[in-house]
């Protein structure tokens, strides 16, 4: 069985991940080869789900992707990430689980090691702007969009548009009752 992800993950690396964007009419044919890749690969893959060109995604063993959704162009996803249904990511999106520990000053950042990792979940009906951040533990809510350029410290609501460093959210998507 090992054999077969250690394939996956050379087939996807050496060459699924280098074709052209699937915005090329031309080449219909390079979603489904992304996503049967990666099928043996994540924890969990939808239906019609979009690897983009150049994502990144470790070994993939800890991610979910729902049903229509998709890792954008030249993203970067590590460690456990659970992305709902119909989830939309622009380019270089980058999603981290865990960060470098940095509380002791007797020896060196880099010899500190990782924090314990804290997962991250996007709920259904997202739609992630070119260039965010989404830091290590953050859940994503409902409906909400996040604004481009985004640094996502913290949890965001359902239905709110959030954008900023650190991100904020700036109204939303319904009224408080229909939430």
């Amino acid at each position: 069985m090992k054999i077969i992800i250690i394939l996956r993950l050379i087939a996807y690396y050496c060459f699924a991940k280098h074709l052209p964007a699937t915005d090329n009419k031309f080449f219909k044919f390079i979603r489904p080869i992304r996503g049967y890749i990666v099928r043996g690969l994540f924890t969990y893959a939808g239906k019609n789900i979009n690897i983009e060109k150049g994502a990144n995604f470790g070994n993939g063993s800890q991610i979910s992707i729902g049903d229509n959704s998709g890792l954008g162009i030249n993203c970067r996803v590590s460690g456990k990430v659970t992305i709902g249904d119909n989830v939309m990511m622009g380019p270089d999106v980058i999603i981290l689980t865990k960060r470098h520990k940095f509380d002791r000053t007797d020896i060196p950042m880099i010899e500190q090691g990782h924090d314990v990792e804290k997962s991250v979940t996007i709920g259904n009906d997202v739609w992630i702007g070119a260039r965010c951040i989404i830091l290590p533990g953050v859940t994503i809510g409902e409906g909400s969009i996040i604004g481009a350029d985004a640094i996502v410290t913290k949890d965001v609501p359902e239905y709110a548009i959030a954008c900023g460093n650190p991100a904020q959210v700036k109204k939303y998507r319904k009224e408080k009752s229909e939430r």
